[in-house]
């Protein structure tokens, strides 16, 4: 059994759809779970679409239009007329239900981080029913999985925690009687309510590894738009490549440090059962691409790969009065938790006078408000002071060690 993901780009277009069918047709040999995306730029429009109308903008209608006749063309223009009519009245039915949505949206002006995740989440369940109705009429026998239903997690809207003791009974129950090839809508979920939540971003990757690990499956593929992780930006750099092995851990660096092909939270679960995920490009399926895994022997370089984060601001908390104290820096972490705001990295003088940690560029006014409340007393006293540094694209290289 294999899992496989199909990202935005590659479940985009109608021709797309076809690229992919012939994928799934070529691995009909062995059971395949098929996780997909939203169509691509769908989950973007759908965000914009839901501002417009808790701002009360009534061209949320106008955008929201255009989603509704982008599901129903795609539906139109791949499947032959005689299978079309069943598909177009179940599109149409999830479209109405998203519209019903929108306009309580618009009518409250209000857009919770739990309509948020109803609203998201239509991105998939659209696409993946589109897409399970085209591989049948297509001869493909494909049942239609319901992640929601199957992954379980906590109540953290629009980034939850995934309860997995249940996940994975739910998950081996389901597949214990699918068919040999099953079409799951990626990113989303529920709590133990029932009520939707999303896996957060890379969602839709992280669903294929919960999956690939509950069913122990030899092999989980990542299907986008390139041939593999890059040994640097090929926007940036004429000269990059694709890298034939990586490590989790090397795969795990790169993409905490801004390469998208792959979420961190992704990697987890294959690394946990030891599982290689394979990196390939769906518009050149025969090219090797990327296989990430506990072996990453096949590469002689030593540094494997250069990535980078942009809109990265350090901040940097020094002073005579924290050389020493306990829970010095615990203080500043806990502030910076209790703000929600992420570390990207940190760095402490030897002599525990300063320590400076770099954040995202938005997070500043927030981290440094944090800061300040925390340490009021050292800060009123001169022991301590805050300073912002400006902006900066930070990069991380490595290799064996």
């Amino acid at each position: 059994m294999k899992v496989l993901k199909f990202g935005g780009t590659s479940v985009g277009t109608p021709d797309n759809l076809r690229v992919v069918k012939d994928i799934l047709s070529a691995g009909k040999s062995e059971k395949q779970v098929c996780v997909v995306s939203a169509f691509g730029g769908v989950t973007n429009l759908l965000h914009e679409c839901s501002d417009l109308a808790a701002a009360g903008d009534e061209s949320y209608q106008e955008l929201f239009a255009k989603i509704e006749t982008r599901h129903l063309d795609t539906v139109k223009e791949l499947l032959p007329v005689k299978n079309q009519s069943g598909t177009l009245s179940k599109t149409k039915i999830l479209l109405n239900d998203l519209e019903d949505i929108m306009k309580g949206i618009f009518l409250i002006g209000e857009l919770s981080p739990r309509s948020l995740d109803r609203v998201l989440g239509m991105g998939e369940i659209l696409s993946s029913n589109i897409i399970v109705d085209f591989l049948n009429a297509e001869g493909l026998t494909t049942d239609w999985g319901n992640s929601a239903a199957m992954i379980k997690t906590d109540s953290n809207f629009n980034n939850a925690i995934v309860a997995f003791e249940t996940t994975n009974k739910n998950i081996k129950e389901f597949f214990a009687t699918s068919s040999d090839l099953v079409v799951c809508p990626g990113f989303v979920s529920s709590n133990t309510d029932n009520v939707p939540t999303t896996l957060g971003r890379g969602g839709s990757d992280y669903t294929a590894a919960i999956l690939a690990a509950a069913l122990d499956v030899d092999t989980f593929e990542i299907w986008t738009d390139v041939s593999g992780m890059m040994t640097s930006d090929p926007r940036a750099v004429s000269s990059a490549h694709p890298i034939e092995k990586l490590s989790y851990q090397e795969a795990m660096e790169l993409s905490h440090f801004g390469a998208k092909v792959i979420y961190p939270p992704t990697i987890q679960p294959a690394l946990d059962k030891n599982i290689p995920i394979k990196i390939k490009n769906t518009f050149r399926p025969d090219d090797a691409g990327t296989t990430i895994s506990a072996d990453a022997n096949g590469s002689k370089q030593f540094v494997k790969g250069l990535s980078s984060v942009k809109n990265i601001a350090l901040l940097n908390l020094s002073g005579s009065g924290m050389i020493g104290i306990p829970k010095f820096s615990f203080r500043l972490f806990k502030a910076l938790s209790e703000a929600k705001v992420n570390v990207i990295i940190i760095t402490q003088a030897s002599s525990e006078h300063s320590i400076c940690v770099g954040i995202d560029g938005n997070d500043v006014a927030a981290s440094r408000a944090a800061i300040e409340e925390e340490f009021q007393f050292e800060l009123s006293l001169h022991k301590a002071e805050s300073t912002r540094g400006g902006r900066k694209s930070g990069h991380s290289s490595f290799g064996r060690g």
